[in-house]
């Protein structure tokens, strides 16, 4: 459709810009809220006759002959105050959009795309709203190389930060391990140290004069000094590991993990901050209670200033982050190395490092960047913005983008479910907000595990006869498609609280919905195959007709067939309105509505049963053009396609 739309308004801005004075950019194509009104609307000569101190439904009938030579429409009328109604030529239509299936009209716009997301603090195990973060951010890399443009994915690793400090304090000053004890823990490590943080967080709250070894460890972390170094080393990257594999258990993966400490250790820092004082982008204070610090005076007037490096030369978090920042643009002369650091599927993950390596991809030198950080980053991320523009990198200030969303709550129901005790004042919320210093949160891995174990004894309920490696793989499937709907499906300015019947439901508006309603299809073209030797090779023979004759439908059918096979043709629409928008909850209610449609199709026209050759044609290649729609709106939601359910 959006290919057919392309070719409408270049074609009538043709025809009409002779007579009439109308620019292209205003040619907007709607569709009619009813059928029986026709498909396609064009709103333009409301806005022309304005201009033109015309009567808007004059002028509409006055355009409608000239318009007479549009290919594929088959009548044109003028509706309401003034607009004009197309009506499809529909067995044109449905046969273009069939023999279009695997291409797409959509078309790169920039020379590269940097997408941060997830970013996890390599301190403990990934919680539930990292997972949001990351369905978000993976949706859309995925749509944007659907696009067709250049994407690289980066997850950020702050391992130089204060988290990953409380967590070798707990190890060196609380349980007093040297790094080869830490080495010897056999326990899930990311669950061993988020044990740990939590007790950190308590012991640092009741002993604040801890805090001035904390500050040392954190400092000698930075400096690259052991034993502090070496064990924050250990630690982050053991840890790392455990956060790509919670990860690649709902398919979402990465090109590059730029590490803090390589900003730190290769002098990005020093560069930003050379230029920063260069451009008088941040001032050192001689007095008063940032007194020693080099700030940044702000632009947002409630808070005057912005600590970039604090009194004792350690670096703020947004501070290296503007490094970060510039390099994601080629703007540093400074440059990663890269070494291997993990590999899943054949795929390469590279990981920033100060050692030279012989041979490693090229990174960075983005041309716009995505950064999928929550909301309550909002304040940071525009203070990365405004250094971009104090240093006069204004293009590239205004290709940073954040990504934002709101957080990921959690019920009390869904805490009983997973056994998670909470305070009786905590019992009486609505839901609790994540907190990894209180401990209070789902881990990723056990929210997964869950999952899989519910939609796994559903399987066992629907499906008793198959293997239990499969009966194991379709409810792998099912629960991360459970998750990555439920986190796509709220707007993002709308705080998830969690519910686990909520996101397994196989009816209603979830991901085991849609995964039901793509296996519902491919049964049936099983069963034409066992039945009738009905080969997929065969769709091309029911291509190659000369015609589609739609005339042959059922009486109440046309209505039905069209009306789907017209939303059917908006995905790439729905994709590009979800990448501009950056909100997919409109592609997964798309999605949505796509198999509601399909599901109440199917319930009224059999396919198998039906003997009529021209009308189980034309039935089988409805199904066929939805099954590919959908599957290519799964495979970019994340959403694994099950062989049944």
């Amino acid at each position: 459709m959006l290919e057919f739309k392309n070719y409408l308004k270049e074609k009538i801005h043709k025809l009409l810009k002779e007579k009439y004075p109308l620019n292209l950019s205003e040619l907007e194509i709607s569709y009619t809220p009813q059928q029986k009104m026709g498909d396609l609307a064009l709103t333009f000569p409301v806005q022309l006759a304005k201009n033109m101190k015309k009567e808007p439904r004059k002028l509409a009938l006055e355009i409608i002959p000239l318009l007479s030579s549009l290919e594929g429409v088959e009548k044109i009328e003028a509706a309401g105050p003034g607009y004009i109604n197309l009506f499809l030529e529909r067995e044109k239509f449905f046969s273009g959009q069939l023999h279009s299936i695997g291409q797409t009209s959509l078309s790169p716009e920039e020379e590269k795309i940097i997408i941060e997301h997830t970013n996890i603090n390599p301190n403990k195990a990934a919680h539930i709203g990292h997972l949001r973060n990351a369905c978000l951010g993976d949706t859309l890399g995925r749509c944007l190389k659907y696009k067709g443009e250049n994407v690289e994915i980066q997850n950020y690793i702050d391992d130089t930060g204060v988290q990953v400090a409380d967590v070798v304090f707990g190890f060196m000053e609380l349980e007093k391990k040297s790094l080869s004890q830490i080495k010897e823990i056999k326990e899930k490590f990311d669950y061993y140290c988020w044990d740990l943080y939590v007790r950190v967080s308590s012991y640092l709250e009741n002993n604040p004069q801890a805090e001035t070894r904390k500050s040392e460890i954190l400092k000698k972390i930075e400096e690259g000094k052991n034993p502090e170094h070496e064990t924050a080393h250990h630690i982050s990257r053991r840890i790392i590991k455990a956060h790509l594999q919670t990860m690649g258990r709902i398919g979402v993966n990465y090109d590059l993990l730029p590490c803090e400490s390589s900003i730190l250790h290769l002098k990005f820092w020093e560069k930003a901050f050379s230029l920063l004082k260069e451009k008088k982008a941040i001032s050192f204070v001689k007095e008063g209670e940032n007194k020693g610090c080099w700030v940044m005076y702000l632009e947002d007037e409630s808070e005057k200033e912005k600590i970039i490096v604090r009194s004792d030369g350690t670096v703020t978090y947004v501070g290296k982050d503007i490094a970060y920042q510039l390099w994601k643009f080629g703007l540093l002369e400074e440059d990663f190395y890269y070494e291997p650091f993990f590999k899943e599927d054949g795929k390469i993950v590279w990981i920033s490092t100060t050692t030279p390596e012989k041979e490693s991809p090229s990174f960075g030198k983005g041309s716009q960047v995505y950064n999928v950080i929550d909301t309550r980053q909002a304040y940071l991320q525009k203070i990365v913005v405004q250094g971009l523009k104090s240093l006069k990198f204004l293009a590239q200030a205004k290709k940073s983008t954040h990504f934002s969303y709101e957080m990921v709550a959690l019920s009390p129901k869904s805490l009983k479910e997973l056994n998670l005790r909470v305070s009786e004042e905590d019992k009486e919320k609505d839901f609790l907000e994540v907190s990894g210093r209180k401990g209070l949160g789902v881990k990723a891995d056990d929210l997964l595990d869950r999952l899989e174990e519910k939609a796994l004894a559903e399987v066992e309920k629907r499906n008793p006869e198959l293997s239990e490696n499969l009966k194991k793989e379709t409810a792998h499937k099912i629960a991360s498609g459970a998750l990555r709907y439920f986190m796509l499906k709220f707007a993002l300015n709308s705080i998830i609280v969690f519910d686990f019947e909520e996101a397994l439901s196989f009816e209603g508006e979830t991901g085991p919905y849609l995964q039901y309603t793509f296996v519902r299809i491919n049964s049936i073209f099983r069963k034409l195959k066992e039945r009738e030797g009905f080969e997929e090779k065969d769709i091309q023979t029911l291509l190659s007709s000369e015609r589609i004759p739609l005339e042959k439908l059922s009486e109440s059918e046309p209505a039905n067939f069209w009306d789907l096979v017209l939303y059917a043709s908006q995905f790439e629409e729905e994709v590009l309105h979800s990448i501009r928008s950056m909100e997919f909850s409109h592609l997964a209610k798309y999605s949505f509505t796509l198999c509601q449609k399909f599901n109440a199709y199917y319930h009224l026209y059999s396919i198998l049963a039906e003997e009529n050759k021209d009308m189980k044609r034309i039935r089988i290649l409805t199904i066929y053009y939805i099954r590919e729609v959908l599957k290519r709106a799964l495979s970019l939601m994340g959403i694994p396609q099950p062989e049944l359910m």
